[in-house]
């Protein structure tokens, strides 16, 4: 094995760094996509026939339509032409404050919120995959006629595997180097998907009629029935916004064509596929069951005699949310780690590179700073999923939070600066109305999502 070390050299930057010095670009329009659909289409997709079973024939599909709308409309701010930026707390600070909300609250409120959505999807990915790998176990067990209780490994040894496979991923330079990871994520999302549809539409041929009503499941009361709508929404809503991570997409993007037009037909594309997904998975999820509609999809076909079909849709889900949490993961990974390289220049732990030559494979550059940060940022998120197994229900309410925030308001804020719009014009109380609507529907989500622990602590 050789070992070589190098610091960046004005020799280095020719052919390999582009006009800015920042990592030459080579992603493609079809690269951003398959980023963007590894990171929007998880595994909530399998929730979303809930969704609908709450909402019936009419709002189910409605809502789907009117939240991709929604998305296309407020992630446009982004793709006006303008100054570079690599990140959406840039994006954020080189817009104009107010003296209600100067530049520099508003970065850093935009900051702590991106990075808490990132952190905490992280640690949400790491109990999701769990749960994948301890079904496929116990559906193997119960093959055998075993029980709970020789079942094997609990969630825990799965969370650690997880979590060892991530430390090595995270050694990957940077975001785009993982194109092929995203490529594979977002195959294995078509997959399980399509798995999910087809094994809705065969439960319906075996029927012989399609389940549900106009008006969703029944309830007892209003209430209930007001808060049941108020989480579908919310699960819908909190499956569709990627402008957390658009920037740093954008930022993989080579030009010519410019980076923005690619990002833009990159997002519609996106935004059309995972909209017919999520209306196929959610529509024949609730034609198949009913008012018996399980939380997530797969469950429900639990005694299917095709064991095998709905193991592999879990091994699908478990290697699309390997590449999901590098998606997540790299954006703020440089984020900290171009701070402390601009903080502390002269340091050879944070700038200098190491270059591991093994027989048979290319050279692989070796940092110590990321290295020790990602090595110790994924045993942190292990170690939440493992001492919080129940992290995913307060993810939900801390979706509800962000939601607003990030995919609504400073998208706005930014149009509004970039574009120059006057006040009181049209198109100025069209977007500031919107945004209003958009902060009482998170809101109502929000309670909605609050009320579904509350009421699940209780029963």
């Amino acid at each position: 094995m050789d070992v070589k070390t190098s610091l960046p050299t004005a020799t280095s930057v020719i052919g390999a760094y582009d006009d800015d010095g920042h990592v030459k670009r080579t992603g493609t329009l079809w690269s951003a996509v398959a980023h963007i659909i590894t990171a929007v289409i998880g595994s909530g997709l399998l929730s979303l026939a809930w969704s609908t079973s709450q909402l019936g024939w009419i709002g189910g599909p409605v809502a789907f339509l009117c939240f991709a709308i929604i998305t296309c409309f407020f992630i446009s701010p982004f793709f006006i032409t303008g100054k570079r930026n690599y990140s959406y707390m840039a994006a954020v600070r080189v817009n104009h404050g107010s003296e209600l909300f100067p530049i520099p609250l508003r970065t850093w409120l935009a900051g702590s919120l991106q990075v808490l959505t990132l952190y905490g999807t992280s640690c949400a990915y790491v109990l999701t995959t769990a749960n994948s790998l301890r079904a496929i176990q116990k559906s193997n067990c119960s093959q055998d006629n075993g029980n709970e209780e020789t079942c094997g490994f609990g969630d825990g040894y799965f969370m650690f595997i997880f979590g060892a496979m991530q430390v090595l991923l995270s050694q990957i330079p940077n975001f785009h180097n993982i194109q092929w990871l995203s490529i594979l994520a977002a195959i294995m999302s078509f997959a399980y998907a399509f798995i999910g549809m087809g094994l809705s539409i065969g439960q319906v041929k075996e029927n012989g009629h399609a389940e549900g009503s106009i008006e969703g499941i029944p309830t007892s009361s209003g209430m209930e029935k007001l808060w049941l709508i108020a989480q579908a929404l919310g699960d819908i809503a909190f499956s569709y916004p990627f402008s957390v991570i658009l920037i740093e997409i954008q930022d993989t993007l080579k030009s010519p064509p410019p980076e923005n037009v690619t990002m833009k037909r990159a997002s519609t594309i996106s935004v059309i596929i995972t909209t017919f997904f999520y209306l196929c998975c959610g529509c024949f999820g609730y034609a198949a069951f009913g008012n018996d509609t399980p939380g997530n999809l797969l469950a429900g076909f639990a005694h299917y005699n095709k064991h095998w079909l709905v193991d592999f849709s879990n091994a699908c889900i478990v290697i699309h949310l390997v590449g999901a949490y590098q998606v997540y993961s790299q954006p703020l990974f440089a984020n900290v780690e171009n701070w402390l390289r601009f903080k502390f220049p002269d340091s050879e732990f944070a700038n200098r590179t190491y270059y591991l030559k093994l027989p048979l494979l290319p050279a692989f550059p070796l940092n110590f700073l990321r290295l020790t940060f990602r090595t110790a940022y994924v045993a942190s998120t292990t170690g939440i999923a493992m001492i919080f197994p129940y992290f995913n229900q307060i993810l939900g309410v801390l979706a509800g939070i962000i939601y607003y925030p990030l995919s609504i308001y400073f998208p706005v804020e930014m149009y509004l600066s970039k574009g120059n719009i006057e006040e009181w014009t049209a198109k100025w109380t069209m977007l500031r109305t919107s945004s209003i609507v958009g902060f009482l529907v998170g809101l109502f989500t929000l309670i909605g999502s609050i009320e579904g622990i509350v009421s699940a602590k209780l029963s």
